[in-house]
């Protein structure tokens, strides 16, 4: 699945989700969700590493809890991307690409 396909299917997930609970996707839901799910994401890390509570979970428990919070983060990025039409394939190609080892100009 490339970026795009996996970008449409999240859409349609999150549109199906936001119709059914009566979520109002603004411009600012967007943003704050991210905030939210990188907040998830770091609890989860935090629990795993040991620097938080447990609750109770195994560490097959814990390990899945992190790769699923790493994937609500980028479905999340994804979604702002589409939502503020930024081709994130570019921007990241732009933003990035002129730092790779293979194309810096010699004593950068």
């Amino acid at each position: 699945m490339d970026l795009r396909e996996l970008s449409d299917e999240v859409e349609a997930v999150s549109a199906h989700y936001a119709e059914r609970h009566g979520i109002d996707r603004t411009d600012e839901w967007f943003v704050l969700k991210l905030g939210e799910e990188v907040g998830e994401l770091t609890q989860a890390f935090l629990a795993r590493s040991g620097q938080a509570r447990r609750k109770g979970r195994t560490d097959d428990e814990m390990e899945q809890g992190f790769r699923d919070e790493v994937a609500d983060v980028l479905a999340q990025v994804l979604l702002v991307a589409r939502h503020f039409d930024v081709p994130l394939d570019d921007a990241v190609r732009d933003k990035w690409s002129k730092w790779h080892p293979d194309r810096m100009a010699t004593g950068s």
